[in-house]
């Protein structure tokens, strides 16, 4: 089982810092994924920029959301 995210922070460029459980930071690139219908509102920086975390996973205003194994398993370390 991968580490729940406890902190995000929406960057420039459609990307993710998030902060996980287990003490590791990661990056992860929305950018990819903005083109799906579910996530198509995210391109708006205002809906982007109101990610927060829910349930050790990140969601958005718009109810849109990610599971924190994808967000561990696809993003890249932050030294």
């Amino acid at each position: 089982m991968n580490p729940i995210v406890i902190k995000v922070q929406p960057e420039p460029d459609y990307m993710l810092d998030l902060w996980f459980a287990n003490g590791e930071r990661r990056r992860f690139d929305m950018k990819p994924y903005l083109d799906y219908e579910v996530f198509r509102e995210l391109k708006d920086r205002k809906v982007f920029d109101s990610v927060s975390t829910f349930l050790g996973s990140v969601a958005w205003s718009n109810d849109s959301d990610l599971s924190y194994d994808t967000l561990y398993l696809e993003g890249v370390p932050v030294a």
